[in-house]
C-alpha cells in the first residue's frame, strides 16, 4: 500500500517539504546575521487553502439549482520572500535579528514534530482497521 496516493498524507508530506526547506532558509538568515548587506528571507506561509487548491483534479459540478458555486484558489508554491523588517536594519545594512530566527526555528521544530505526530497517529489508525478486518 502507497501511502503517497492518499490525499491527507500527500498534504502532510508537502508540509514537512515545506517545514524542511523552511529551516534551510533560516539557516542561511542566521548563518548570514553578520555579512554586510544580506537581507533576511522566509518561505512564503503555507496554507490549507492553498495546498489543497494544488491537489484538486476535478472541478466540481452543480447539478441542481440550489448547489453553492465554487470558488477557484490560487496555487500556493514555497517560494522565498523577504522577511518584512519590523526591526531596524543594522549599520552594516544586515536585517537579520538572531532572536527572531531563533522564534521561527523553534516554531518550524514544533510544527515539524506536530505533523510527524499525525503522521504516525494516522498510520496507525491504518494499521488498527487492517487488523480488524475492517
Amino acid at each position: 500500500m502507497d501511502l503517497g496516493n492518499i490525499g491527507l498524507f500527500k498534504l502532510m508530506s508537502r508540509k514537512m517539504d515545506w517545514l524542511t526547506q523552511r529551516q534551510e532558509v533560516i539557516s542561511q538568515n542566521i548563518a548570514n546575521a553578520d555579512t554586510p548587506d544580506y537581507k533576511g528571507k522566509d518561505l512564503k506561509p503555507f496554507t490549507f487553502r492553498d495546498a489543497l487548491s494544488d491537489n484538486r483534479r476535478l472541478a466540481p459540478t452543480a447539478t441542481s439549482a440550489s448547489h453553492l458555486p465554487g470558488t477557484a484558489g490560487s496555487g500556493g508554491t514555497a517560494k522565498e520572500q523577504r522577511i518584512r523588517d519590523p526591526f531596524e536594519t543594522a549599520p552594516n545594512g544586515n536585517n537579520v535579528v538572531l532572536e527572531d530566527q531563533m522564534m521561527r526555528m523553534s516554531e518550524n521544530s514544533m510544527d515539524y514534530q506536530t505533523i510527524t505526530n499525525l503522521y504516525k497517529k494516522q498510520v496507525a489508525m491504518i494499521k488498527s482497521s487492517i487488523r480488524s478486518g475492517g
